[in-house]
């Protein structure tokens, strides 16, 4: 009985909702109290809309193995950095409230992190850059359908990019290339010996 529960609980997908109607930041406050002891759920808030959103295995996946090289890449380049990954930005004036995959302070530390990374398995209700907007991230990278997109925030809007600002001299493409190796440990070594060059 138990293994058949463990299987279904690996197997099970990624879902989104959006609750139908306007929430107050008080009402989304105590949403967040009755969903606290619930694993592996995300709830968002941007202006009176309330998104849930669980966590597939392949979301974790794919989250971690762009964590893994990223953190890789810092390291091996001697780039300053404080890795937050999914701590909660609000900003009950902006009325936003969400967690990216991962996140980082490049230098030093500031009201915001500097650039965050959101892995998109299926698409949710709510905008994908508004949330970033409102706390003015400076850079913001989506990985959807085995791609990655980066976007800076130039003024009040993101415009995509093809590199990085923080990290102009990354390739992206070997970044990619080895996000989606099968193997860990191979991608690791290969994505090292890449940036190496």
């Amino acid at each position: 009985m138990t293994a058949q529960v463990l299987d279904l609980i690996t197997t099970v997908a990624e879902q989104r909702f959006t609750l139908p109607g306007d929430y107050t930041w008080e009402q989304f406050e105590a949403l967040e109290v009755l969903m606290a002891d619930a694993p592996g759920l995300r709830i968002t808030y941007l202006d009176g809309c309330v998104e849930f959103m669980t966590l597939s295995e392949k979301h974790e996946i794919f989250k971690k193995a762009i964590a893994i090289l990223l953190e890789a890449y810092f390291f091996e380049k001697g780039i300053y950095f404080i890795p937050v990954g999914s701590a909660t930005c609000r900003d009950r004036t902006k009325d936003v409230s969400f967690e990216p995959d991962e996140s980082y302070y490049i230098g030093e530390k500031k009201e915001h992190p500097d650039l965050a990374v959101e892995v998109v398995i299926t698409s949710g209700n709510l905008t994908k850059l508004a949330k970033y907007q409102r706390l003015k991230i400076a850079e913001v990278w989506i990985w959807e359908n085995n791609k990655l997109s980066v976007y800076r925030l130039q003024g009040d809007d993101y415009q995509q990019i093809s590199r990085s600002e923080f990290l102009p001299e990354l390739d992206l493409e070997l970044l990619v290339r080895c996000v989606l190796m099968p193997s860990i440990i191979e991608a690791r070594n290969e994505f090292i010996k890449g940036i190496s060059q």
